[in-house]
């Protein structure tokens, strides 16, 4: 007369109360499990087991994770949770980005790799590395490194849009070596005008 046993042993589970992050995602334990980008700073009800995270809204489930262990700052990210712009760079990735800015050169290395760095979610920097590699097409590939360079003088995790002001400022191109050069320049066109009559002159 008894109905069968569940598939599955019971498991017992926790539930807490959560608010979307910026980056369309929730924290639990250190560890970040993504939900429809729609809910963003919606509250939301988390029911944690062993195995599962699951998040619901207004007790509905709308989304659900395989639980993350170990090191603290894992995401669990599903792609239809992400907006429509950050998902057409999914066929991207940091090494890629990485491996295109070496081309070009270390200070180039170096900001992209900063700024990919900088997001808690990673696709969430794709927009801002290929804005800025994208700027060799605009200005040359020499004057981005110089930027990158310049800017890496100032601070270690320089912005694209700091790349940018510094490009569009010409202040890649205005340098210690530079300086140098302008200055011999212009000592020795004075020293020219200075001598442009020459000593048989005076001696006439």
């Amino acid at each position: 007369m008894l109905a069968p046993l569940p598939a599955t042993p019971y498991e017992l589970a926790e539930w807490k109360h959560a608010t979307v992050q910026f980056n369309y995602h929730i924290s639990y334990e250190g560890m970040l499990y993504s939900v429809p980008h729609e809910y963003i700073k919606h509250k939301v009800e988390v029911r944690v087991t062993s195995k599962v995270v699951e998040i619901f809204y207004n007790h509905t489930r709308i989304a659900s994770h395989r639980r993350l262990y170990g090191r603290k700052g894992q995401y669990s990210t599903i792609t239809e949770h992400m907006p429509l712009d950050h998902q057409k760079y999914l066929e991207w990735n940091g090494d890629r980005f990485r491996n295109w800015a070496k081309h070009i050169g270390d200070s180039t290395f170096n900001v992209v790799n900063a700024i990919l760095t900088s997001a808690r979610v990673e696709q969430q920097s794709y927009r801002s590395c290929m804005g800025l590699l994208k700027l060799a097409d605009k200005y040359s590939v020499d004057r981005l490194e110089s930027a990158c360079k310049k800017a890496l003088s100032y601070t270690t995790n320089p912005s694209c849009n700091s790349i940018k002001n510094i490009l569009a400022a010409k202040g890649d191109m205005v340098n210690e070596e530079g300086y140098a050069k302008a200055k011999t320049a212009l000592a020795t066109t004075r020293n020219k005008h200075a001598l442009i009559r020459g000593a048989d002159y005076y001696r006439r």
